[in-house]
């Protein structure tokens, strides 16, 4: 990539960044500006110049909307001053969701690898399984995940793993969908060269779909790994928990630690970006691997 184009990209990007941070700090004003000026009429302050109500709207302890800089100040807080193994680190918190939606993504990716060639090589499969599978994905998560926790902990099944089957229930559905798609994406000349071989429906999976399904693979995996941080906080949610960032933005509802909430919220979205990112990663080095990247 030579210069030009990566400045064309950058200045774009930049441009957004920028707009979201002037629309978020014009947004904290607003919305902590009715609570400032209570606040002066019971201080007895009067006269206050707009210079300083806009700076006591991004300096309250638990304002409505937390400024950019309070989050950042937080977030730099709860990672770098306190110790990785201490309850109030936002890394420990992240590790633990982590450990969570990789159990899983794990478990979803390997199920919705194992439905999708089923459904490719049954028929009736095809018809019965997969309309099954769609409308599994209409019920609300936050329905069904204390109904897991239940049924899990009813049996005897605690800790991690039913927090990390409702990962599961949310990344084997883009799983199962794109690998059906890539599956099937072998042109049909090519999928009767492997017939005039003899060759058999192992051969063929292994040697000609799953080869070229690896595009579809990677790109649904991108998808499932976001959501199955989403997934691991939503389970996190009706068991209680102390640990994991959903126990986190619990703490934070139950005390109005707006600041803590919205540090917690970010943490989630740089932890699922930086797995999105390894996964992309991945995904150049196998397809470069096969040859398919110049």
């Amino acid at each position: 990539m030579n210069s030009n184009e990566s400045g064309s990209r950058f200045w774009p990007v930049m441009s957004v960044i920028l707009a979201i941070f002037a629309i978020w700090y014009i947004a904290t004003v607003v919305l902590n500006t009715p609570f400032q000026k209570d606040m002066y009429k019971r201080q007895k302050q009067e006269n206050v110049s707009m210079v300083s109500l806009v700076q006591d709207t991004m300096a309250q302890e638990r304002p409505v909307l937390p400024a950019p800089h309070q989050v950042a100040t937080e977030i730099y807080n709860t990672t770098v001053k306190k110790k990785i193994t201490s309850k109030r680190s936002l890394i420990f918190h992240a590790w633990i969701t982590l450990s969570t939606a990789l159990l899983g993504f794990v478990m979803g990716t390997v199920l919705g690898i194992g439905l999708a060639i089923s459904i490719v090589h049954n028929r009736a499969l095809d018809k019965s399984l997969m309309p099954w599978i769609i409308t599994s994905q209409t019920i609300p998560i936050l329905a069904i995940a204390p109904m897991i926790i239940v049924v899990l902990n009813s049996i005897g099944i605690q800790g991690l793993l039913p927090k990390a089957m409702i990962s599961t229930y949310l990344s084997f559905f883009p799983i199962a969908v794109g690998m059906v798609k890539g599956l099937r994406s072998p042109e049909v000349s090519h999928l009767d060269l492997m017939r005039t071989y003899n060759a058999s429906p192992w051969q063929a999976l292994v040697k000609l779909r799953l080869p070229a399904s690896m595009p579809y693979l990677f790109t649904s995996m991108k998808v499932a790994i976001a959501i199955s941080v989403v997934g691991a906080i939503v389970g996190e949610l009706p068991t209680g928990a102390v640990a994991g960032l959903g126990a986190r933005l619990l703490a934070g509802s139950y005390y109005g630690q707006t600041v803590q909430i919205w540090s917690a919220l970010i943490m989630a979205s740089v932890l699922a970006a930086s797995l999105v990112g390894l996964v992309s990663l991945l995904n150049y080095f196998v397809l470069k691997r096969m040859g398919a990247l110049a």
